[in-house]
């Protein structure tokens, strides 16, 4: 099928009438395919008809915000469609975000309404009101109808809210219009050649700009959507769910993919593949390196500068014979109707070529600002000094262009850092930390310690001895902050380091030691040899030169992407796959994991068996438990 392109008067619509025309077009084309559920073009728009419906039999009256509480996948994008083909406007929440945090976004947005499902219904009531604003996706009357309900909405009308970190200490929202939406999709279709026969991915939350970019370049194209849960179903199958998937446009952080990447053999074919764009966080030489490796030749390596804000606004294209000749790779240039210049520290003045200053993008098409936040708005949105309707935004990014127009992406200007795909504001983490008792003084920084690993170290200054423990800090942090601000290790410290200005040298806070940290959980060393492969396992990847077989995961330091590597290197050694949920949920110890191993084990080997082979197994090293395991496996299959 020929690509389409995407022309600029089609932006001037609303989101639902551009949908729609990929529903006359494309009826029985699948445009939803995930593990639960599939859904055609026909079946999408159906299902969204009676949200609309229902949506406004509750309350008739205009451009409204509603909360969106439901997994990225089949459910949520027929209640996002629904929503705006009733002319309201929606605010993702992600169910795995802390109840403190989903609260404080409720009532900033002023959301009237959740829209959820059974699975998170029972939350949606808690965070709700009052039940009568909840509405259950799953007990929507099918006799309401399904036809399009033909309500005329204006481009400028806002389409949802993404709710980023602040530096406030609160999450600010950030504001879109359906031409802005619309526009995004067409620079990205347009740029990517988006035809009805692709298949995209969608990995990110539901609550982040990134899955929105996924999901209406698909839909606004006649293209099919592939939702993959990484926190739920890990990297260890992810190469062969793209390959039987047939996908053709990967997208995701630069992190994800290193994590995907460390899972390939290097003899996974990718046929249909055509695209990789990275975004959301820098992109290195090494990023570069591992696609030209693992990828074949007709595959384009894209890295792209966005954010909430902005959208897309610069790009830039390799293939295997693109030539890098610096350790940094280029974002490339600005995208059509986007405008970026570098400014210095003196005013707005551009600075020169090679220069290092503040990115800085002009267009008509940028966020309507902040929700609820005028004064930040007004700080960061400028007015174009020559007139007209373009506005300026001061992206708090820092680059320097090349005098060939192409933009090399520097860092921040400010303490904001991106971890795992996501834009963090350390002063959020630090209020938090300071509403603590114990706690005198907190700074946190993000720390690139191994290659390509960004995560947050907080040092902290007590109030008193003993400082609260790992375990204290991380569930004081947890039922505030989503899991992604939580700091990978925590640093207690005399004093903070100053500058001779008076203000915390940020530069001279010492490196985090290797040694296992101060835990509630008392230390007890390995007592069999399982325990001991997976504590060199969970040392290896935790950078850790101790850990003890009942502390846990995610107090080590452990996050999501961590956990995908002990799956990963768990099924490696013993021939045995564990959810990746189990290092958060019943086997988040070492202990736990053991006796998980060693009962499926069991079941698969028989418990005589099982016995002899543990009884057989003292004191032999990693090497030889692997070696083991592998050649009982090997007579039971024979």
């Amino acid at each position: 099928m020929a690509f389409v392109p995407f022309k600029k008067e089609e932006v001037e619509q609303s989101i639902p009438d551009r949908f729609e025309q990929q529903v006359s077009r494309f009826p029985d084309h699948l445009a939803i395919s995930a593990r639960s559920h599939q859904l055609t073009y026909e079946e999408l728009n159906q299902a969204a008809n009676r949200v609309a419906r229902t949506i406004l039999a509750k309350d008739e009256k205009g451009e409204k915000p509603t909360a969106l509480l439901l997994e990225h996948g089949g459910p949520l994008i027929t209640a996002m469609l629904g929503l705006l083909k009733a002319g309201k406007f929606y605010v993702p929440l992600d169910p795995l975000l802390p109840y403190g945090r989903s609260t404080s976004i409720l009532e900033d947005s002023q959301a009237d309404f959740v829209i959820t499902d059974d699975k998170n219904l029972d939350l949606a009531k808690r965070l709700a009101k009052n039940e009568s604003m909840v509405i259950n996706l799953d007990q929507i009357d099918a006799r309401v109808s399904a036809e399009n309900l033909g309500l005329s909405t204006s481009p400028d009308t806002l389409s949802y809210i993404i709710y980023t970190s602040g530096s406030t200490g609160r999450p600010v929202g950030v504001v879109q219009n359906h031409s802005n939406v619309l526009h995004q999709g067409m620079r990205l279709t347009n740029a990517f050649h988006i035809c009805a026969e692709d298949r995209l991915t969608l990995f990110a939350s539901c609550s982040t700009g990134q899955a929105m970019t996924n999901i209406y370049n698909a839909l606004l194209n006649g293209a099919t959507l592939f939702p993959f849960n990484i926190r739920e179903e890990g990297f260890a199958h992810l190469g062969a769910w793209l390959i039987e998937k047939e996908i053709t446009v990967y997208h995701s952080s630069a992190t994800v993919f290193r994590y995907f990447v460390d899972t390939l053999t290097g003899k996974q074919a990718f046929p249909k593949l055509r695209l990789i764009k990275l975004g959301s966080e820098p992109v290195s030489t090494r990023d570069l390196g591992l696609y030209k490796e693992y990828f074949r030749q007709g595959c384009i390596f894209v890295n792209a500068l966005s954010s909430t804000e902005t959208g897309t606004v610069c790009t830039c294209f390799f293939n295997k014979e693109t030539p890098i000749s610096e350790g940094t790779v280029p974002v490339g240039y600005a995208v059509e109707d986007m405008e970026v210049s570098v400014l210095d520290d003196d005013g707005g003045i551009e600075a020169g070529f090679n220069h290092i200053g503040q990115i800085a993008v002009k267009s008509r098409y940028l966020s309507r600002g902040y929700w609820q936040r005028p004064d930040l708005t007004e700080a960061k949105f400028l007015a174009d000094s020559k007139g007209g309707d373009e506005r300026i935004c001061l992206t708090g990014d820092l680059g320097r262009m090349m005098p060939d127009g192409c933009l090399v992406h520097t860092g921040r200007k400010d303490f904001q850092v991106k971890i795992r795909g996501y834009r963090v504001e350390v002063h959020e983490i630090e209020k938090a930390l300071l509403g603590l008792s114990a706690i005198k003084q907190a700074v946190v920084v993000g720390r690139e310690d191994r290659p390509g690993d960004q995560r947050l170290v907080a040092y902290l200054v007590p109030n008193r001895q003993p400082a609260p423990s790992v375990s204290e800090l991380r569930r004081f942090l947890g039922d505030k902050l989503p899991d992604y601000m939580l700091p990978s290790a925590f640093v207690i410290l005399d004093a903070l380091p100053l500058s001779p200005s008076g203000k915390v040298d940020r530069h001279a806070l010492p490196a985090p030691e290797k040694r296992r940290p101060e835990l509630q959980t008392s230390f007890v060393a390995s007592r069999t040899p399982v325990e001991e492969s997976l504590a060199g396992i969970w040392r290896e990847v935790l950078c850790l030169d101790t850990v003890g077989i009942h502390d846990n995961f995610l107090e080590l330091g452990g996050n999501s992407l961590l956990a995908t590597q002990v799956i990963s290197r768990v099924l490696d050694t013993f021939q045995l796959e564990l959810p990746l949920r189990s290092l958060f949920d019943e086997a988040s110890t070492i202990a736990d994991t053991a006796l998980v191993i060693t009962q499926n084990l069991a079941e698969m080997a028989g418990h005589e068996e099982m016995d002899r082979m543990l009884a057989e197994l003292e004191g032999l090293s990693e090497e030889e438990v692997r070696s083991r395991f592998n050649d009982e496996r090997q007579k039971r299959d024979d």
